[in-house]
């Protein structure tokens, strides 16, 4: 077969090309936006991950020109950092603090189920009369949150030195300490 010039082929080809693009042209317009807003956030995120990386790029400068110092304050200590024969929780002179964020729970022994609790009343057993009305050791940590805002200062004491006496749950002791320090800074 004889080929035709290359200036017929070429148009030929336009010609076909623009009837093909003609038929689907309904579809194209219909699939516009989608292809607008899908381009529109492939470039939002690329834009994105270079300004990540450009920030990653500069830490990376800057910590090699600036080392970064030790970033663990003074006096925060951890179970790794405590020698074999401290216990985790307590201070350095074996007093309790009493200033501070966690002031109740830096250091000293725990409480023992003989002492007084500090509010009024008491069952036979022992028990803080508190503890059996709200039923706290069925209690989850949510709850006793929520039935917080009803106690006073005493029940609250009450609850942390039972708390102390028996499961000393951190998470529990931590709650009821801020509650009793912002109560009592009214």
């Amino acid at each position: 077969m004889a080929t035709a010039p290359y200036g017929v082929r070429l148009l030929v080809g336009a010609a076909v090309t623009a009837i093909e693009e003609t038929r689907k042209l309904p579809q194209t317009i219909l699939m516009y936006p989608m292809t607008i807003a899908s381009q529109v956030a492939h470039l939002v995120m690329k834009m994105q991950q270079d300004i990540a990386d450009l920030v990653n790029r500069g830490d990376e400068a800057l910590d090699q020109l600036f080392p970064p110092k030790d970033e663990q304050p003074d006096w925060a200590t951890f179970d790794e950092d405590l020698g074999d024969n401290e216990p985790a929780g307590s201070s350095i002179d074996g007093e309790r603090l009493t200033e501070g964020r966690f002031a109740l729970f830096t250091g000293g022994e725990p409480d023992t189920a003989d002492s007084e609790p500090a509010a009024g009343g008491t069952t036979v057993d022992g028990v803080p009369d508190i503890v059996t009305e709200l039923d706290y050791e069925s209690l989850t940590l949510a709850q006793l949150r929520a039935r917080m805002p009803s106690l006073r200062v005493p029940d609250l004491e009450a609850l942390l030195d039972y708390e102390g006496a028996t499961k000393s749950r951190a998470p529990f002791q931590t709650l009821l300490a801020n509650r009793i320090t912002r109560a009592t800074a009214k």
